[in-house]
C-alpha cells in the first residue's frame, strides 16, 4: 500500500543522519589525517557529522517608482 501524495513530506529525504556507515567514518577519518593505513577496524575513532545549516532568503525589496 502506498502514501498519498498529500501525506509525504518533501524535505523527508534531506534529513542528515546522525550516523555514519563505516566507509563514509573511514573517508572522512582519511580526509582529517586521523587513519593511518593499517589501523584496526575495531575502535575507529568517532567521526562528528556536519549539519547543514539551511541559508535565509533574502526579501526583494520592491520600490514603487510613480
Amino acid at each position: 500500500m502506498t502514501i498519498d501524495k498529500s501525506l509525504k513530506i518533501k524535505a523527508g529525504s534531506a534529513k542528515t543522519r546522525n550516523v555514519l556507515t563505516r566507509p563514509e567514518r573511514l573517508k572522512k577519518l582519511i580526509a582529517d589525517d586521523r587513519w593511518n593505513e593499517g589501523d584496526k577496524v575495531y575502535g575507529m575513532p568517532k567521526v562528528r557529522v556536519a549539519k547543514i545549516a539551511m541559508k535565509k532568503k533574502k526579501k526583494v525589496k520592491e520600490e514603487d517608482e510613480e
